[in-house]
């Protein structure tokens, strides 16, 4: 795929996100399939539908999440996301060039909060892509909602987010409580497991995970632990799930220390079924892990942005030799609404919000909407497995 195609591409999902959210709701009856079948036919024209986009020089979005650290994998994904979407508009649009800041949390609560005054500090951001996790979303979403600053996350997905009553709230995949029951019927009915453990990293997004299938599998569960992350050794949970021998044990967490609790497990001589959410959805789990990866369930409401032809052709060409990862999609999704809103004329954090409130666009992953609480509108939990030393979609949980 040549780039000036990607770029017309790119240029259209803006304007058609301007139109549809000046229209608002006096037609509400085309489809995702439609909207996706008029931006093949008008990509093709040689036009660049949003090339007259003017805006203030200096115009930023920010990403926010980590890029170092344990868990930095999943937000450099995010980034590369977004800075796909910001590349694609500003070759767009000659009169607004878009600046993608980086602010680095490496995903800790304890380190946001500063950050995130940095960020609410610089008039210039008028959105943030992120935060990338749920405990520091917890830390800093208080502060981003006192200075109207939107937010867009493409990964914190725990459930209790979206009840805090913050207004610049959005999330770009389902949350926790449909991710939870989709692990539940996955164990029950798939692995057809009558007993499980349940281990978490007491984190906000781990533990919050965790809770939910504890009290979706009631009785089955046999054994149930927490782990400190910044640990080398699980020893004691590790004992506690080859003493109850369950068919299926289940861990909410991210892939660095996952990697290192399943090698200890199988190491142990325990052969239960190891389950995962969407934190250890990273090839570092493998890495982490060895050959004790290897059968591993992983379940995430992320897509499978590698499955888009288009978005994966135009993100390679971006980032020669890589594939869209975890995350990668949602952040372009969530990007492009930030985008859409400045090619819109909204030049400041109050016109942005309100935006956004009305946003109604076809994206790479799903139609992206977004109810009173920040919520996206779909609940698909999809499956992964490990399967000779990568990570393949199975399909929908049903």
């Amino acid at each position: 795929m040549k780039k000036t195609r990607l770029v017309r591409v790119a240029a259209l999902a803006v304007s058609l996100a301007v139109v549809g959210v000046a229209c608002g709701d006096d037609d509400d009856t085309g489809s995702t399939e439609d909207t996706t079948a008029a931006a093949e036919d008008t990509a093709t024209a040689d036009t660049t539908a949003a090339a007259g986009v003017t805006c203030a020089e200096g115009t930023s979005i920010a990403f926010f999440g980590a890029l170092s650290g344990d868990a930095g994998n999943l937000g450099q994904n995010i980034k590369k996301g977004a800075e796909l979407a910001v590349v694609q508009f500003n070759a767009a649009n000659a009169g607004c060039q878009v600046t993608l800041k980086e602010f680095d949390s490496q995903g800790s609560p304890d380190q946001a909060p500063a950050l995130a005054t940095q960020a609410i500090e610089d008039a210039s951001i008028l959105g943030i892509v992120g935060p990338a996790f749920s405990g520091e979303s917890k830390a800093v979403n208080p502060l981003f909602d006192e200075a109207g600053l939107s937010i867009i996350t493409p990964s914190a997905t725990n459930e209790a987010l979206n009840d805090n009553g913050w207004k610049i709230f959005h999330r770009a995949l389902a949350g926790d409580d449909k991710q939870g029951p989709g692990v539940v019927a996955y164990i029950k009915n798939k692995l057809a497991a009558a007993t499980v453990g349940v281990i978490d990293d007491a984190t906000e997004y781990g533990k919050g995970i965790a809770d939910i299938v504890r009290e979706g599998l009631g009785d089955a569960v046999v054994a149930s632990d927490s782990i400190d992350p910044a640990a080398a050794d699980f020893s004691a949970a590790v004992s506690k799930m080859k003493d109850a021998a369950p068919a299926a044990i289940f861990y909410g967490g991210y892939y660095a220390e996952a990697g290192k609790l399943a090698k200890q497990l199988r190491d142990a001589g325990v052969e239960a079924t190891l389950v995962f959410g969407d934190g250890v959805k990273d090839n570092g789990f493998i890495e982490a892990a060895g050959p004790a990866a290897e059968g591993s369930i992983i379940t995430c409401t992320c897509s499978d942005g590698a499955s888009n032809a288009e978005f994966a052709a135009a993100y390679g060409e971006q980032f020669p030799g890589e594939t869209p990862q975890t995350y990668a999609a949602e952040a372009y999704d969530s990007a492009n609404a930030f985008l859409a809103a400045i090619a819109s004329g909204a030049a400041d954090r109050a016109a942005v919000l309100a935006f956004l409130k009305s946003y109604d666009v076809a994206g790479v992953t799903k139609q992206i909407k977004w109810d009173e609480t920040g919520e996206v509108a779909g609940n698909a939990v999809y499956s992964y497995k490990v399967e000779g030393g990568a990570i393949v979609v199975e399909g929908l949980i049903e």
